[in-house]
């Protein structure tokens, strides 16, 4: 035996587990993605085996589909055939329904419970009026020397201990063989992934806390296997959910693939029934009255065909970090958060600076600030210390008494106060741009060539070559109470960060005279003298688009003034087709997002189930439903390819993981999901448990994917990608990008391509690089195929 043996067991082991982001910066994530080497199906049984987790939706959630005619008849039953299976789609449900069991009691109950007791404690991040002693010491250690105070555990002398965790596992191991490892610490893990995750992200990114605080998972497995040992728990994996018929599998993967074909060929029939009419290449002089670029957010599609009905405005689809890979550095509360995909990594850093003639704005901001900073720690220190405790409660009754009146008899209106109350930085301050490695720097030194990549890259990837006056870039927010959840609702190409800070970069370097100039002369982007670019952000919450307009001249305030007419307009009918009310939907709108007792202020990328990377032509008369992620491109602008390469990389990449969080917090939200917001508890400023303790929830909880405790909203169906390029260019990036082929290859995500040289002929990815027709009728003149949901796949009038 030796410890390199051991370290390397343990990082085998931990594929088992994802990790699990804090509260305040919760991104969507598949939980599975250290199986993304294995082929779904596999990754799912070995996932089933080890978190005792259900991993395919269960017979009542087919059933729901098949009754709502979301699975083809057709297509079931061919599927059924092929696999051998010969009587009718019926009798299959019923067979699942039998086969359903209920997960069998953990035999490590105990174990865990006092492993999440000093985990709460360890990892605390200041929610603690107490903190632990010892920690900076690190987990095992801080352990140990507190360990005799804790009599469940019943040790009398620390020295019956070892001192390290390395020295404990060694000691514990030595009566198994070496091959079983993976397997002991894979059991383990498993037993609390929660937690185990959030060790995983603290170890990996390197935060504040866990520098000044470590743990790391041979830490948590000394303790855990001293303390198994010492109880006699179990520590060779238990068979706790034995293995099904493989019958049982077989029939769940086949009614899981025949709902996501049915999907696909709703898709392809729509977009092959709308022939989309040529039409001639714009110029400068019949460009659009404005031009706004939204994320590519499922939640973007709605707001934008509202927008563009409402007059002569193009909208366009791109990651919502806007290409900017960076940190932003709060001016409310001083913290730096990363606000860009979390697989990219942070190369700028943004922070606020008064403008010129602001700065005595600035300055009476930051002494409100401090006011308001020393208010809230003089609150919580009156309402947390044991003298004075009492004594506030009495005396602030009155006042929270009547907060609470307001809050819960008109939320909307308290909303609509704070709002016009509210003094954004934004009115007095413009972001600036410095590199990470050099925190003195400031944008000027950033190197021109720089900044200019960052908005070529942008046009680039959207395919875009001609400017309205007035170009608006729409980062996107999620305004909701009472949630701790709600950082999963803001953008996740931002890390779960409100994507404006991103927006406002963006505007600005583009907006620079140096940048036009070598975009001009190096790269033969001509962007006009009026073309003026803005920040700005989309609340989708209310569907209210709030523009960052405290740097626009004179020359424009016409402009913008009809554009927020507009988008007042987009606002109320958007709204109306969201909420489906016929009237006062605003108001509706407005008091979800401050109602403290409302589960669903929205539902966020519930129902996601696509992407589509093409121009805005291929679906701009198309109700995608707010089902499918919209990225901008035209293939005939990226000759390379690289345009492509890239959104194939990230974008789609990352569009997956999402799509995964919301399958798997669906299938089995008490393993994968958060559990019910109803019995929500707060954990040391990171985290939620269910009830007094227990694991670490690391997905959605179950309102942002359930319309009730038994019945999905959320259709959990793997994310199907349609691009609009040349069948070639798609083949050529595959072939030289194994990790994408391999995501296709093993089924986590499927991928279908409109060849424009093709006669616009739509193909399907199979393994092996092999392509292969769509076969899509016209599915609404296919008797037995599901009907198209009008929520889903409506043709709008426009």
């Amino acid at each position: 035996m030796n410890q390199q043996h051991i370290l390397k067991s343990i990082d085998e082991a931990s594929k088992i587990v994802g990790k699990t982001w804090p509260l305040y910066s919760f991104v969507t994530s598949n939980p599975l993605s250290g199986y993304e080497k294995a082929p779904f199906e596999e990754a799912l049984r070995s996932a089933k085996k080890h978190l005792n987790a259900r991993v395919f939706p269960d017979s009542s959630q087919f059933r729901k589909a098949w009754q709502e005619k979301e699975i083809s008849k057709g297509v079931l039953r061919s599927m059924l055939k092929e696999k051998g299976f010969s009587e009718s789609p019926e009798y299959y449900l019923q067979l699942m329904d039998s086969g359903e069991n209920t997960k069998v009691k953990n035999g490590n109950h105990d174990l865990d419970r006092i492993m999440a007791k000093w985990l709460a404690a360890f990892m605390d991040e200041g929610l603690a009026e107490w903190e632990m002693p010892n920690k900076k010491d690190g987990f095992y250690r801080a352990w140990r020397k507190l360990a005799t105070y804790d009599g469940e555990i019943g040790i009398k002398d620390i020295r019956q201990i070892p001192e390290t965790s390395s020295q404990a596992l060694m000691q514990i191991l030595e009566d198994y063989p070496e091959e079983s490892y993976p397997h002991i610490f894979a059991y383990h893990l498993a037993a609390l992934p929660g937690w185990t995750g959030y060790i995983k992200y603290r170890t990996e990114s390197a935060s504040l806390w866990q520098q000044e605080y470590p743990i790391v998972l041979e830490d948590y497995l000394g303790v855990r296997l001293w303390i198994a040992r010492h109880l006699n728990a179990f520590i060779m994996p238990q068979d706790l959910n034995p293995q099904k018929d493989d019958n049982h599998i077989k029939l769940q993967y086949i009614w899981l693939k025949a709902w996501e074909k049915s999907w696909q060929d709703q898709l392809v029939g729509v977009l092959n029934e709308e022939k989309i009419a040529v039409k001639k290449p714009q110029t400068e002089n019949d460009a659009p009255e404005a031009q706004l670029v939204f994320c590519i957010d499922t939640r973007s599609e709605l707001i934008r065909r509202h927008v563009e009905s409402k007059g002569d405005y193009e909208t366009f689809g791109y990651a919502g970090f806007f290409g900017i890979a960076m940190d932003y550095q709060n001016l409310k509360d001083g913290l730096t958060r990363k606000s860009c995909p979390p697989i990219v990594n942070s190369a700028y850093q943004v922070s606020e600076i008064p403008r010129t003639n602001q700065k005595n704005t600035f300055k009476a901001y930051e002494r409100k600030k401090e006011v308001l900073r020393f208010q809230e720690y003089f609150l919580k220190r009156m309402k947390n210390m044991l003298p004075s405790a009492f004594g506030y409660v009495e005396g602030s009754g009155i006042y929270y008494g009547l907060s609470l009146l307001a809050r819960n008899l008109i939320p909307g209106y308290v909303y609509a106060l704070k709002q016009k109350r509210n003094t954004s930085h934004e009115n007095f301050c413009q972001p600036e741009i410095y590199k990470t490695t050099d925190k003195e720097a400031h944008i000027h030194q950033i190197p021109l060539n720089e900044k200019v990549a960052i908005v070529k890259s942008a046009f680039d990837l959207i395919g875009w070559n001609h400017f309205a006056p007035l170009v608006i870039f729409v980062g996107h927010g999620s305004h909701s109470a009472n949630n701790p959840f709600g950082s999963s609702l803001d953008c996740g190409a931002c890390a779960a960060s409100p994507g404006r800070h991103n927006a406002r970069m963006l505007a600005k370097i583009a907006n620079r005279r140096d940048v036009r100039k070598s975009l001009l002369e190096n790269h033969g982007i001509d962007i006009p003298d009026e073309t003026l670019f803005i920040g700005a952000e989309h609340n989708t919450t209310t569907d209210d688009i709030i523009i960052f307009d405290s740097e626009v001249p004179d020359s424009h305030q016409g402009k913008l003034r009809n554009l927020r007419v507009d988008l007042k307009r987009a606002q109320e009918t958007a709204t109306k087709d969201r909420l489906q009310k016929a009237s006062n939907s605003v108001s509706v709108a407005q008091t979800k997002a401050n109602d403290w007792a409302d589960t669903r202020p929205e539902w966020g990328l519930a129902k996601n189930a696509g992407f589509i990377v093409a121009p805005r032509d291929l679906t701009k008369k198309i109700n995608l439903g707010g089902r499918c992620f919209l990225h901008s491109y035209d293939w005939k602008m990226d000759v390379t390819g690289k345009a492509l390469e890239a959104i194939m990389q990230g974008p789609m990449v990352v569009t997956q993981w999402i799509n995964n969080h919301y399958y798997f917090s669906t299938v089995d939200n008490a393993t994968f999901g958060g559990g019910s917001k109803i019995t929500h508890n707060v954990t040391g400023r990171f985290g939620v448990v269910q009830g007094n303790g227990g694991d670490l929830k690391v997905g959605l909880p179950l309102q942002s994917v359930h319309q009730s405790d038994q019945e999905m909203y959320h259709r959990p169906v793997r994310l199907s990608v349609l691009i609009k390029a040349p069948l070639d260019r798609v083949s050529e990036i595959l072939s030289r990008n194994e990790n994408l082929k391999a995501l296709l290859d093993n089924e986590w995500i499927y991928l279908m391509v409109q060849d424009p040289m093709r006669g616009d002929d739509i193909k399907r990815y199979q393994r092996n690089m092999q392509w292969v027709s769509t076969g899509a009728i016209s599915e609404r003149k296919e008797k037995d195929h599901p009907k198209v949901d009008k929520e889903v796949l409506e043709l709008i009038t426009e």
